[in-house]
């Protein structure tokens, strides 16, 4: 197995989990391409996007605000996101994020152990990137 592994953003696949979803992921790094137990992707949410409340029995979860605004909402609490931010969930926490801002939220988004969300995300549709999610992420 090679020491390194090294991808450009625009070779990433992306995938919405199911049609109603309002956020869609570009999958960086996963067990199934990079035979790792976490899972890297840029989430991406529409205007007014967000994730259903969940939880993870065993996995830390990162958010890193990449581009826009967003509201994370756990345990009774509230954070507002900006770019730069970034929150870590720990296990059994039901939590949601929020695009609160006018345009797309992007946000790097890791998850360890990965306890089956690449699996969830490669199950879905697969979806191309528009040029403004490739901007955001890829600087292209």
């Amino acid at each position: 197995m090679t020491p390194v592994v090294f991808k450009r953003m625009t070779e990433c696949p992306a995938y919405r989990i199911s049609p109603d979803d309002t956020n869609y992921f570009a999958l960086v790094f996963d067990p199934a391409g990079e035979k790792t137990d976490l899972v890297a992707v840029v989430e991406i949410f529409a205007p007014g996007g967000r994730t259903p409340p969940n939880a993870h029995a065993r996995a830390h979860e990162m958010f890193f605000v990449l581009e826009g605004q967003g509201r994370a909402l756990c345990g009774g609490a509230a954070v507002e996101l900006k770019k730069g931010d970034a929150i870590l969930l720990r296990p059994g926490a039901t939590h949601e994020v929020h695009n609160t801002g006018s345009g797309k939220l992007y946000t790097l988004t890791v998850m360890v152990p990965n306890e089956d969300f690449a699996e969830l995300i490669r199950n879905g549709t697969r979806v191309e990137l528009d040029a403004a999610d490739r901007r955001a992420i890829a600087g292209d």
